[in-house]
């Protein structure tokens, strides 16, 4: 959706080199470029295309970002990284978080970045600072990283609506950055430069975690003879995320939450015996859980310290 009537006239509204105003919006109109036209590049683009910009030229090396390109942004040709920043008006920085910084200084080493052009990255762990080469050569910084994972798949484009972008940028550029949000179909939640960090290392430990303790689960359940993990998973882990977003650490249940000190050394033994590389992960999510148990009050102290007790030794024998 577009924030703003797009301009009549071709070319698109300029960004004054010196910031814009607080009640400043998004040009109604420009050409966007890609950097990175992988499986959220790519969709990033389309959704800016839907908008109402102009996806001028992308670059992808991979056999696999070509095709993605060709099907999200049919037409729009791949360049080297400094030919799409020549050719955009708003640059999308769609790489790898640990090529970004080299990227961004390597282009303003060319002289590629040009002032009034306006810039994001989709990094979650990283705010505007890694942007700073080219914010000294005039270029507006914005970081907005999408709280989804992405497929690369055109239907990616519609399951942007309502989903949380992680939004960074100078205060007087604040609604530059949400409006571009707005328009991609998202909802911008703002993150303090000091707190990025923090925010993608939240979103990376429960989305990435999440997938190995449940695909864990699933194995474990095999093990056990269950031929069709998933059926019994599902209305478990449907209950409990919904609890734990509803009500955190008052949804806890189970041996840990009751201090069923018997109840967990069953697990450790027998987890010891049928999948030992599943113990430390037992370990350390137990010992946590107890944790937060007795922080939120659900456990007392006196029945916490014993599950503790057994967990640490756990540790300790393992290590030896």
């Amino acid at each position: 959706m577009s924030v703003r009537p797009r301009a009549t006239a071709a070319a698109p509204a300029a960004v004054p080199a010196a910031g814009l105003p607080p009640a400043a919006e998004a040009p109604a109109r420009l050409r966007v470029g890609v950097i990175g036209a992988g499986r959220v590049g790519a969709v990033l683009g389309a959704a800016l295309a839907t908008a109402g910009h102009e996806v001028v030229a992308a670059s992808g090396l991979s056999a696999a970002s070509r095709a993605r390109a060709a099907r999200l942004l049919p037409g729009v040709p791949l360049l080297r990284a400094d030919q799409v920043v020549a050719a955009s008006d708003l640059v999308v920085l769609a790489v790898p978080d640990d090529t970004l910084a080299g990227l961004v200084t390597g282009l303003a080493e060319t002289g590629a970045w040009r002032r009034g052009q306006l810039a994001f990255h989709t990094s979650g762990a990283a705010g505007i600072g890694v942007l700073a080469p080219a914010e000294d050569a005039g270029v507006l910084p914005l970081a907005l990283h999408p709280a989804m994972t992405f497929t690369g798949a055109p239907e990616d484009v519609h399951r942007l609506v309502a989903v949380p972008f992680g939004v960074t940028s100078r205060p007087e550029h604040r609604p530059v950055a949400e409006a571009l949000v707005l328009e991609m179909g998202g909802e911008p939640t703002w993150v303090a430069e000091a707190d990025r960090g923090l925010y993608h290392a939240a979103l990376a430990g429960s989305a990435n975690h999440l997938v190995t303790l449940v695909a864990e689960a699933a194995d474990l359940l095999r093990a056990a003879g269950v031929e069709d993990p998933a059926r019994v998973l599902t209305p478990l882990l449907t209950a409990a995320l919904e609890g734990a977003l509803r009500r955190g650490d008052r949804s806890l249940t189970g041996p840990v939450s009751r201090g069923d000190v018997g109840t967990v050394t069953g697990h450790l033994q027998t987890l010891g015996e049928r999948a030992p590389a599943a113990v430390d992960a037992y370990v350390a999510l137990a010992r946590r859980t107890t944790e937060r148990a007795l922080a939120a009050g659900r456990l007392r102290p006196h029945e916490g310290a014993p599950l503790l007790e057994l967990l640490r030794g756990s540790t300790e024998e393992a290590t030896r």
